[in-house]
């Protein structure tokens, strides 16, 4: 029974070993693979995406009316109409020289390492130059980059507006939270309705929803009846619909114009991302959409607008080969401690071979389903782990492989080691 149990043990480890070190393959479409996770490296050895974020020093043109309001819809408008409508343009930089100090681009830098915390972003390093604001930002690279990159430096100015007059009604201020949602529709009579549909959700404050319930009930949908009767006593009704509408803009950007159907008393509003979808490629495309922009409104407004100025790839100065070596020279290592144990010790030699082998092979998978990005410390902590693990082994085999052992004496010599 003991014989069964230590060999059945030992083919369990075998078999854990040829899944580290080997994988389990499996046929897919007319080829053969792996089902085993790979390895995450870090950036030390998979390389990085090195983005520098520098302040903005352009102006943008804004064109306002005799009363001195911003014109929204100047776009068609030459410098003749301009002038004909009494209108009046200048050139105001994006960043004053009043915000363009210290204590601004330190709290840039803040939002920016929340928002790469928000999007589960723990491989980075950022740097900052007080002087000029310039930020510098190393991220690992991945099929994510592209995407944080172009929302990681947004300033998120948030506002709902009055569509007509133009006047702020709510801004980043009355932001509570913001957050992504779902939500299942079913429909017998349309597939296009069916499937799932994600949710930007915006939760205000306490005064938030206060101004959000005022709102909502001034910018509501009315309609009325106009009944005329001719000489034929025959009536006909006229039903008009007349909106004031509100607009939502996230940087100076229009994404909706809308009137709302009743008085919203929930503090919360849930704008749909694209619509709802059975296609999981397509709702990932959602959600990544709708996750970019609470994590932006979440981590609230920055004080400085900044401009990509550069965005390279870095390779590692380790090269796949030479990483490749370290591990041929692990593997090695381990074989050679294995031999030696087994012709030093015997039979106890082999217990503690395979037993060593077996934590290794259990730990490097455990390493990448853990999600662990592998780096230089990290290898050279694994090795660590490895040296006390056979120091440790070799130290008990020692001490139970004398010939005057028996139970007695092997058990407590176990407790001593």
């Amino acid at each position: 029974m003991k014989k069964l149990k230590m060999l059945t043990i030992v083919l369990v480890v075998i078999l854990i070993t040829m899944i580290a070190f080997g994988g389990i393959y499996i046929q897919k479409q007319n080829r053969m693979e792996n089902i085993i996770k790979n390895y995450s490296y870090a950036m030390d050895l998979k390389g990085a995406r090195n983005i520098r974020l520098k302040v903005n020093q352009e102006n943008k043109t804004v064109i306002k009316d005799s009363e001195g309001k911003e014109v929204e819809s100047s776009e068609d408008l030459t410098d003749d109409k301009i002038k004909e409508k009494g209108y009046t343009k200048e050139e105001i930089p994006y960043n004053s020289q009043e915000s363009q100090k210290e204590e601004n681009y330190k709290e840039s830098k803040r939002i920016i390492e929340e928002r790469l915390k928000s999007l589960k972003i723990t491989d980075y390093n950022i740097k900052m130059d007080e002087s000029t604001g310039d930020i510098l930002l190393e991220i690992a690279e991945n099929d994510n980059t592209d995407s944080i990159v172009s929302n990681i430096g947004t300033v998120g100015k948030f506002e709902i507006i009055d569509s007509e007059t133009k006047e702020v009604l709510m801004d980043n201020n009355d932001i509570k939270l913001a957050n992504v949602m779902y939500g299942s529709s079913n429909s017998s009579t349309t597939s296009s309705s069916s499937g799932t549909t994600v949710y930007l959700n915006i939760e205000f404050t306490k005064e938030g929803a206060k101004k959000l319930e005022d709102i909502s009930s001034k910018y509501v949908k009315t309609s009325t009846s106009d009944n005329t009767t001719d000489n034929t006593d025959s009536s006909d009704t006229t039903t008009s619909s007349t909106e004031k509408k509100i607009t939502m803009k996230i940087d100076d950007e229009e994404i909706m114009s809308t009137s709302f159907d009743e008085t919203l008393k929930t503090g919360k509003i849930q704008l749909s991302i694209g619509k709802a979808t059975t296609d999981s490629k397509t709702l990932q495309g959602y959600v990544s959409q709708a996750s970019n922009i609470a994590v932006v409104l979440d981590s609230g407004k920055m004080p400085i607008k900044y401009d990509v100025d550069e965005n390279q790839y870095v390779l590692s100065d380790i090269t796949n080969q030479e990483l490749d070596i370290v591990v041929y020279i692990l593997i090695g290592i381990v074989a050679i401690l294995s031999i030696i144990f087994i012709i030093r010790y015997k039979l106890y030699g082999a217990i503690g071979a395979v037993s060593y082998i077996g934590l290794i092979s259990i730990f490097l998978i455990l390493i990448r389903y853990a999600n662990v990005n592998v780096s230089i410390q990290g290898i050279l902590a694994i090795a660590l782990v490895c040296i006390l693990n056979y120091v440790f082994i070799n130290k008990l085999i020692c001490r139970i492989n004398k010939k005057d052992s028996n139970k007695e004496t092997t058990n407590q010599k176990i407790k001593e080691v």
